[in-house]
């Protein structure tokens, strides 16, 4: 039976993600991964090669004896994608070659309490500004946004830090200025996508990203896909009611990063936050917090990680945002006292808190991942 565009297309996509993570680089080891035959998949690398998009960079080593074979690699000046996130303080860029390699980052600040209007604004400025930094052809931009997304429809849907941000048609507009693929996801699932591709957790199938920065969230992995939910708000923890009496209080109102800030200053809820937070906790390490808050905080993380963990039995916990400044020995707190806390199974694993090694630039190379893998070839 003849296949469709779309099916050929999506068979190329395929090659390209192999070929794009690097460990198969020879037409015989493709064709064994995807199982098509030798012959087949000689004429989806002959397309993609005529397209511009695959090369050949020499011969493969440690083969069998016999005709040597090509080593096939993307071409990286056949395009880019463009990722950016943002949340109500900043907007992160980042630029990816047709291979996957970061070319260039950007940062720039959002006014305080810019609402709906400033903030598209301020994304087109910021597309504009990171597009100035390559020659190559725009292929797809990825953005990251906080909240709800409805990924199928480009849809923001709805953000607790952000001033009007209702069912805002985030592809569209943007797709209508820049004229490319414009694809749309959660802030902290896109980084799942990072910690995938450029972290610790390229092996791993089961694991989340833990973000307490201004609100509060988590990007779930399972069987290696991202989770979603029946209405977008899978990983939306930052919304669960506190426990205890703490009447209308959720979780973000007490472990995001600006929440933990507040609580070690004494502020208010509503107090102001006049102070980078990265750069508040580089300063304050939680060996110089005083006991009781020390205690309370971690003893807090300890208690969400580990009700987590008792749904969906993660291999591991990935923590970005602020309070990755203050090292390892936060997480190894946390992750102790998790271990303490029942049900003592030893079938469920204690869950295990680990600091991210990606920066602030994690959402948008996740979001640059995401236009990436979204983004298939005219050919």
């Amino acid at each position: 039976m003849r296949r469709s565009a779309q099916d050929q297309r999506a068979a190329l996509c395929q090659v390209l993600a192999l070929l794009r993570r690097g460990r198969i680089c020879s037409r015989s080891a493709l064709a064994k991964a995807i199982g098509a035959s030798a012959s087949t998949l000689g004429l989806q690398v002959t397309a993609l090669m005529q397209a511009g998009l695959v090369i050949e960079t020499g011969a493969a080593k440690g083969l069998a004896p016999g005709r040597p074979q090509r080593r096939l690699a993307l071409a990286p000046q056949a395009g880019c994608f463009l990722g950016l996130e943002f949340n109500a303080q900043r907007i992160q860029t980042a630029l990816l070659d047709f291979s996957g390699n970061l070319q260039a980052t950007q940062q720039q600040g959002i006014a305080a309490l810019a609402g709906r209007a400033q903030v598209l604004q301020a994304l087109e400025q910021a597309i504009t500004t990171a597009l100035q930094t390559t020659r190559a052809s725009l292929l797809a931009i990825g953005v990251a946004a906080p909240g709800l997304v409805d990924r199928d429809r480009g849809m923001a849907m709805r953000s607790s830090v952000i001033a009007d941000w209702l069912a805002v048609p985030l592809a569209e507009k943007i797709r209508q200025r820049f004229g490319c693929e414009v694809t749309v996801e959660n802030n902290l699932r896109v980084i799942a996508l990072a910690e995938r591709w450029f972290g610790a957790a390229s092996e791993l199938e089961h694991f989340a990203v833990l973000g307490p920065r201004s609100g509060l969230g988590m990007g779930v992995v399972s069987h290696g896909q991202l989770l979603r939910g029946a209405h977008h708000s899978a990983g939306e923890i930052g919304l669960w009611p506190w426990p205890g009496d703490k009447g209308n209080l959720t979780l973000q109102d007490e472990l995001s990063a600006t929440a933990i800030y507040r609580r070690l200053c004494g502020q208010e809820p509503s107090g102001h936050q006049a102070i980078a937070l990265r750069d508040f906790f580089t300063s304050h390490p939680c060996s110089e917090w005083p006991e009781t808050a020390r205690q309370s905080i971690v003893g807090d993380f300890a208690r969400l990680l580990r009700s987590v963990q008792v749904m969906m039995d993660l291999q591991c916990f990935f923590l970005h945002g602020p309070l990755t400044a203050l090292g390892p020995e936060f997480c190894e707190a946390i992750t102790a006292c998790a271990a303490t806390l029942p049900p003592r199974w030893p079938e469920l694993t204690p869950p295990r808190l680990e600091p991210s090694s990606l920066g602030d630039e994690a959402g948008a190379l996740g979001a640059a991942t995401l236009a990436m893998e979204h983004w298939q070839p005219e050919v």
